[in-house]
């Protein structure tokens, strides 16, 4: 059964961090945001509903890019209890799936615990101030692709977020396996 996130107060500000990434690089929230704002996306390797869409996750993440908005990816499990989910694995996951943005891992969790992250995939649209004005699902997709035709949540909800600095009134919440927490 997914585990789906209440929907946190829009408007806040999106908390800092720096975390190693698997390029070998060391990243910080200033580093992924965009001229237009970011999106930060929890996920992980394991999961099957972040496994569907990894393909359409790096396509979207292009697209959002061309707007201006920057691509985070953040893996907070704890790999004691999620041995996939382990650094290493991290390292191969996004080059398998050909990420295009900076894959960060949260080992003390403290970045998933600052953004009440719940699921993976669970995702986080920042205006250009680095207000949180988006946090919901990327598609209607879960563990299959979303139907002909379906509306892409997440990039029509950045596209607002860029022309309006304010997030879509309708948010449908992400759902998808829980983090692992230590």
């Amino acid at each position: 059964m997914p585990v789906s996130p209440d929907m946190p107060e829009l408007g806040v500000k999106a908390a800092g961090f720096t975390l190693p990434a698997t390029d070998g690089k060391m990243y910080s929230l200033s580093d992924i945001m965009g001229e237009n704002g970011a999106v930060i996306a929890f996920i992980c390797n394991h999961c099957p509903y972040v496994r569907a869409i990894t393909d359409r996750m790096v396509a979207d993440a292009r697209t959002l890019q061309k707007l201006g908005v920057g691509f985070g990816a953040i893996c907070s499990n704890d790999a004691n209890k999620s041995p996939d989910d382990s650094f290493e694995n991290m390292v191969v996951f996004a080059k398998e799936r050909g990420f295009n943005f900076p894959y960060l891992h949260d080992e003390s969790q403290e970045v998933a615990r600052a953004y009440e992250a719940v699921c993976t995939p669970d995702f986080f649209g920042l205006n250009a101030e680095g207000l949180i004005e988006y946090r919901g699902r990327m598609d209607e997709g879960r563990t299959t692709p979303p139907p002909q035709g379906a509306k892409r949540d997440l990039v029509e909800a950045m596209a607002e977020i860029v022309r309006t600095g304010k997030g879509p009134e309708d948010q449908i919440a992400s759902a998808g396996c829980s983090i692992k927490w230590k």
